[in-house]
């Protein structure tokens, strides 16, 4: 423990010290000057401090005040030592922060046990204290390895997902990174843009309840079939409904409304504008973009150049403007994923 003295008086600073050092094992700093005790405070963590009441640079009052404006010494126990025995001056003192009082002249027996008594109440406090930090570390050790298995989940089954629709699982790493990159360029907190990122991979978890003969089938489905496979979006919001993880509810919100349009022509719901939650609005360009660029049982790869131009001219109809104008500034980046990618050909 560190205790620090502050008095004007040379023969006051040795004898508290003395009978500090008699009483305690605490290593004792000491200072006759207000302000040099303050940068002395500002280096060094103390965990009791005596000050004296009348000072000529600083007062006692005007001391504490400023010790305690720091974060550091909000909870350290100040003593005030002083001859003053009118009630007011206690009480600005008091609300200044002085934790307690020793009056002039003082009892050496009274001295050494109030100061013995008050660093083993430090000492409690920093235990504590530390013992909370300590606490609080594993909390946050276990509920990240509890977020990265969740994590591990997520991607192993949305690949798995992926495999059945006849792809190798490349589209939901693409989709997820481009959404995280529209995410950001439109400014949503760096939290969200991962919550998304994370998220995007499920957005066709319902496909798994769509029949091999449709999901895989060459060619132009029928409009039968079509009403058959948008039914995969109601069937993935079923999947993640009532979560109880951020996560999952940012996915159920992707994995209902990324078929949305900007213009209220998509699905399930009609829903148009901002109505359509922005995570959806976000992955629902990543989604088409990717797709347009992939080959599929129905339909051939497209130039990427025209996919892109595809997207900027939906922006207003099918897609939000300003969910195209942050894919448009990011292109860069898009770009250079889509030629990273080596599992699967896309349209360059």
């Amino acid at each position: 423990m560190r205790v620090l003295i502050v008095d004007d008086s040379r023969s006051s600073l040795a004898l508290i010290g003395r009978l500090v050092q008699a009483a305690t094992n605490a290593q004792i700093d000491s200072s006759t000057r207000p302000f040099e005790a303050l940068d002395l405070s500002q280096t060094t963590q103390y965990d009791l401090v005596l000050v004296d009441h009348i000072m000529p640079e600083m007062d006692g009052v005007q001391f504490t005040s400023a010790l305690r404006q720091r974060e550091a010494y909000r909870l350290v126990p100040i003593v005030m030592i002083t001859s003053d025995m009118d009630r007011n001056t206690r009480l600005e003192a008091i609300r200044a922060g002085a934790t307690d009082f020793v009056n002039k002249p003082f009892d050496p027996t009274e001295l050494q046990a109030r100061v013995a008594n008050l660093l083993a109440l430090r000492a409690a406090q920093v235990e504590l204290a530390n013992r909370a930090n300590w606490l609080a570390e594993k909390v946050e050790q276990a509920t990240a390895h509890l977020l990265a298995r969740e994590e591990e989940i997520i991607w192993r089954l949305a690949r798995a997902i992926e495999y059945r629709d006849g792809d190798t699982g490349e589209h939901v790493s693409r989709v997820a990174q481009i959404s995280q990159l529209i995410a950001s360029a439109i400014g949503l907190a760096p939290h969200h843009c991962r919550m998304i990122y994370l998220a995007a991979p499920l957005h066709d978890i319902g496909k798994i309840g769509i029949a091999d003969a449709i999901l895989c089938k060459p060619g132009k489905l029928t409009p039968a079939e079509i009403g058959i496979m948008r039914e995969h979006v109601t069937i993935g919001a079923r999947i993640l409904e009532n979560g109880s993880s951020e996560l999952i509810r940012t996915a159920e919100l992707i994995a209902q409304s990324h078929h949305e349009r900007w213009d209220g022509a998509g699905y399930p719901d009609k829903l148009s504008g901002n109505d359509i939650p922005i995570e959806a609005r976000i992955v629902a360009i990543a989604d088409v973009f990717d797709a347009l660029c992939s080959e599929r049982p129905y339909k051939a790869v497209w130039p990427i150049d025209k996919a892109y131009a595809e997207i900027v001219g939906s922006s207003g109809s099918h897609f939000d403007p300003a969910c195209v104008a942050a894919f448009c500034t990011k292109w860069p980046e898009i770009e250079e994923i889509m030629r990273d990618t080596t599992a699967q050909a896309v349209g360059f």
